[in-house]
């Protein structure tokens, strides 16, 4: 796939192995770029590594967890590395800490913290002088919309991990804009099998909330989550900068 707006680009995309994270991958590989696809669980990635490769895509796949730092700064390096710089991250990877605050478990709490901001830091920092080196870059972190529902019991732990991504994804793009780095968020809601896991164990809930989608429906992790999430990464966006943008089919009320 040598055509498309991102041909000659080099990504690198965090929990590719299912759901969000392999619908970006595909998006951006669909778009021309040559992309590395990790996640803690290396079949998983290697199968969709596969498909891709199948279909015509330059890809390769690596076992990464994001809690582990040498891990995770040895991912970014091993891109740069294989296919000669890096262009484009993508920091998708997230363990979700649910639960009312009284019965959340620490480690878990602290799972979720190591697996988002501090992950998003680490990987911004080690992804920092490849991006340079290359004469710019995009980045795309990922957030979500837990903080803004009207009544946030339950999610105050994965709400308050995903608001520090944000904060550290506005700093990264007013610190390295002189480099023509750009730093966005999406708030995505994709059709994933966390979401399929979640509407099974609380289906009235689930229900209620599709309701307030305005579009109706639950995005598609390729088509509408991936997609828009190439365009970020294209020259189409390069004055896009600094910004959470809801791709929820307007169900969340940013602020």
């Amino acid at each position: 796939m040598t055509n498309g707006r991102l041909a000659g680009r080099v990504g690198l995309v965090t929990g590719a192995g299912q759901g969000v994270g392999a619908g970006i991958a595909k998006a951006l590989v669909a778009d021309g770029a040559s992309v590395m696809l990790a996640g803690r669980t290396l079949s998983k990635v290697e199968d969709q590594a596969e498909a891709l490769a199948r279909a015509g895509g330059t890809v390769t796949a690596m076992a990464c967890d994001v809690t582990d730092r040498d891990a995770l700064i040895a991912a970014v390096d091993t891109t740069a590395g294989h296919f000669g710089k890096l262009d484009i991250l993508v920091n998708n990877a997230q363990q979700v800490p649910l639960g009312p605050l009284h019965k959340l478990d620490d480690d878990a709490v602290e799972a979720g913290w190591q697996s988002g901001p501090m992950a998003v830091l680490r990987a911004m920092r080690a992804a920092l002088p490849h991006m340079k080196a290359a004469g710019g870059g995009a980045i795309v972190n990922l957030g979500s919309s837990s903080a803004f529902r009207w009544d946030n019991g339950g999610y105050g732990a994965y709400g308050a991990v995903k608001e520090a991504i944000r904060q550290l994804t506005r700093a990264a793009a007013s610190e390295w804009g002189r480099y023509d780095i750009r730093a966005n968020v999406i708030l995505p809601l994709g059709n994933s099998p966390g979401m399929a896991m979640w509407s099974e164990h609380n289906p009235d809930e689930a229900a209620a909330f599709v309701k307030t989608v305005p579009l109706g429906r639950v995005g598609d992790c390729e088509d509408d989550i991936g997609r828009a999430v190439a365009w970020l990464c294209s020259d189409e966006a390069g004055y896009v900068t600094g910004q959470s943008i809801g791709l929820d089919g307007g169900q969340a009320r940013l602020v």
